[in-house]
């Protein structure tokens, strides 16, 4: 029984890997680090950012000028995630999985399954930081044209992200409404064939489309007439007056009549006024400013892939459980670079098969994603 687990286990990772790498949207769409180094939890991965340079004026001359100090700056993501999932095997499916090509057991599907919902669940999450915002909350986009997608794509060009490697992520009844429109689904206007054939939105708008059940709902805890409780307040910290309830975090707002938005990244207690720390970096506002905050909405996604950092390595074998007769075996998907453990272990009467999977994520750049609001 040994030499037969030995030999379908890196058949059963293939196959595990395979079927992730379709049920795990985010990670695909996301920036990732595909390093091969083993690592385990709590371990940090450094992700860099760019610098911001400006074109100079060429003067010819007897000698170059001094070159510009540039310094990049860093994030770290914390490999701060590590998630399991077990199933059985009977000799049979063994068997199959053996003769086999393409066959995977239900229960391995299954497994695979709740580790992509994991994965896709932590990345939405990272949400609360993204300030911009379109569409109009309670109210699902696309409902009578194309407006929404325009409007994403119009704050991403104010927001400055790249135009290349831009995706948007709907939830059902959004991907719904998109795929009843004209703009999006008929072949003379989009000039693709793919959407009323396969179902799928693709790429409209210089925006590639996507559906996911994971798409997260925001609930706006802001009440009462909040106004600016502290004249020339800049930086990034807000002290507010007249909340009637605390606004959550990743609530979003903006102030009087200016059209920038600001999300809520924290919340502290300052007597009967509250400080915000939000993003982004506020400008000089004036005592009695109205703040105006965004309703309960459906967080849709539109954005470049460097506004998210995911980090996914092969975790460290530590020999101990091969020690205690189980067998380990780690793989790295080399299309998307997920990677993926199976331990096998004997327990009482019974073999446990167990994939498990590490991974780190961060919103790094929130400029370069906006929400489009459901």
């Amino acid at each position: 029984m040994t030499n037969d687990i030995s030999a379908i286990m890196p058949k059963i990772l293939a196959r595990g890997l395979m079927t992730l790498r379709e049920q795990a949207i985010m990670p695909r769409l996301v920036n990732g680090s595909y390093s091969a180094d083993a690592a385990e939890k709590g371990d940090t991965v450094d992700v860099p950012l760019p610098a911001d340079l400006t074109a100079e004026d060429v003067t010819p001359g007897a000698s170059a000028p001094t070159a510009e100090d540039v310094t990049a700056g860093k994030v770290q993501i914390s490999l701060d995630n590590w998630k399991k999932a077990s199933f059985h095997l009977t000799d049979k499916e063994m068997m199959e999985i053996s003769a086999k090509d393409s066959f995977l057991p239900l229960q391995v599907g299954s497994a695979i399954r709740a580790l992509a919902n994991a994965v896709n669940q932590s990345i939405h999450g990272q949400y609360k930081g993204i300030y911009g915002l379109v569409g109009a909350a309670g109210t699902t986009p696309f409902a009578s044209d194309s407006k929404d997608a325009t409007q994403a794509r119009k704050l991403l060009h104010k927001q400055l992200a790249p135009r290349e490697n831009r995706f948007g992520v709907l939830n059902f009844d959004a991907e719904s409404n998109a795929l009843d429109l004209a703009a999006f689904a008929d072949a003379d206007r989009s000039g693709d064939t793919g959407v009323k054939i396969e179902g799928e939105i693709g790429r409209k708008f210089g925006i590639n489309w996507y559906s996911d059940d994971h798409v997260m709902n925001h609930v706006t805890g802001a009440s009462g007439t909040p106004e600016v409780a502290a004249t020339d307040t800049t930086g990034n910290v807000l002290v507010v007056s007249g909340f009637g309830s605390d606004p959550n975090i990743g609530d979003v707002f903006t102030i009087s009549d200016d059209d920038q938005q600001y999300t809520v990244l924290a919340v502290e207690a300052d007597g009967s006024n509250r400080k915000l720390t939000v993003a982004p970096e506020l400008p000089a506002v004036m005592m009695g400013d109205d703040l105006h905050f965004v309703g309960n909405h459906v967080v849709n996604l539109v954005f470049n892939r460097d506004a998210f950092a995911f980090a996914n390595r092969p975790l460290a074998q530590s020999g101990i459980g091969a020690g205690l007769g189980n067998q380990i075996m780690s793989m790295t998907d080399p299309q998307t670079g997920l990677s993926l453990r199976l331990e096998v272990s004997r327990q009482y009467k019974q073999v446990v098969w167990e994939f498990d999977i590490l991974w780190g994520v961060k919103l790094i750049r929130p400029e370069l994603a906006v929400r489009l609001a459901g």
